[in-house]
């Protein structure tokens, strides 16, 4: 799935750069934003889930859960947020909190709630969140001050198909996991510490991954910049760096958002083995379950062939004869 999408992907923006029809730019906006994403839900359906999540189960979360989140985080940060150097902690606990409110919506009528279970369709929301959120970065690149142009689109899609798995669907596949885990064996989803503390990490993660390229050229000016460099900045005035600080800028940003990944694959990793362990322990279980159900059905007594059951009312009396004085 993942490398037909990407051909075909491929295909259309070549078609279009020779034939300049615009008539096809959706298609790029759609498969560009699209073929990740769903490929990494296939991905995660096919390495384990319970009975209950269906495909189409699966397709509800991705659209349903994905824009709901999309319109959500659009509401919500339009009025409470303005510019401040605390915004995209703000962004990160408002876009995290609608997409923990539409995986509660979506899975709501589910009646087992394991810990694999709340990674899938976390990460299935998740990934519908980016992929709807990839589209609208796409269509905004294509518009530039020296008209609609292509290559700003395609940039786009590329940088955020890259970085897709480490994005939204891995946090909030974290959040489902511990949401689901805390919920077992619950008629209704359990909100208690583990998963408030879920939340306020990944918070973190998601704020600290937008905020990386502000914090990268923050630690460059403050390594190898001057004074009026930084009274600049808080000015309003970004001064143009320098070779050498571009690269360290660079360098920067992207182990920033090399460890931000690495920390949040750790995190599902232990949830995955958590997972795991779960469900051993719900087999083994069941496998006592049946030991005790066949020990109990040996235990009843039963006639042999050819002879009756023994009698309620105590051992029969021999029958008369001449040894019993009859």
């Amino acid at each position: 799935m993942l490398w037909s999408g990407l051909a075909l992907w491929a295909a259309s923006v070549l078609v279009t750069a020779v034939t300049a029809n615009s008539n096809l730019v959706p298609t790029i906006v759609l498969l560009g934003s699209f073929v990740v994403p769903v490929a990494f839900v296939v991905w995660a359906y096919e390495h384990g889930r319970s009975g209950e999540l269906t495909v189409p189960c699966l397709f509800r979360a991705f659209v349903v859960g994905g824009v709901l989140g999309l319109l959500g985080a659009s509401l919500l940060e339009t009025y409470l947020l303005h510019p401040s150097p605390w915004m995209y902690v703000g962004v990160g606990l408002i876009e995290e909190a609608v997409k923990l409110a539409a995986l509660i919506y979506v899975a709501f009528r589910l009646r087992e709630r394991t810990t694999r279970d709340g990674l899938v369709l976390g990460a299935t929301v998740g990934f519908g969140f980016a992929a709807f959120e990839s589209a609208g970065y796409a269509l905004n690149a294509m518009y530039t001050v020296h008209g609609l142009s292509l290559w700003p689109l395609v940039e786009t899609e590329i940088l955020r198909g890259v970085l897709t798995p480490v994005g939204h669907g891995l946090w909030t596949a974290i959040v489902g996991g511990v949401l689901f885990a805390s919920s077992r064996g619950r008629r209704r989803f359990h909100i208690g510490w583990a998963v408030v503390l879920a939340l306020l990490g990944v918070s973190l993660l998601h704020a600290l991954w937008d905020s990386m390229h502000g914090i990268a050229i923050f630690v460059a000016l403050q390594l190898t910049g001057d004074g009026w460099e930084a009274r600049g900045i808080d000015q309003g005035y970004l001064p143009r760096a320098t070779p050498g600080q571009s690269d360290l800028i660079t360098l920067l940003d992207w182990g920033g958002l090399l460890a931000i990944s690495v920390l949040g694959l750790s995190w599902l990793r232990a949830l995955t083995a958590r997972a795991r362990r779960d469900e051993e322990e719900a087999a083994a279980a069941e496998l006592d379950e049946e030991a005790e159900e066949q020990a109990r059905i040996t235990e009843v007594p039963y006639a042999t062939p050819g002879s009756l059951p023994p009698s309620p009312f105590g051992p029969e009396p021999p029958p008369p004869g001449r040894d019993s004085g009859g």
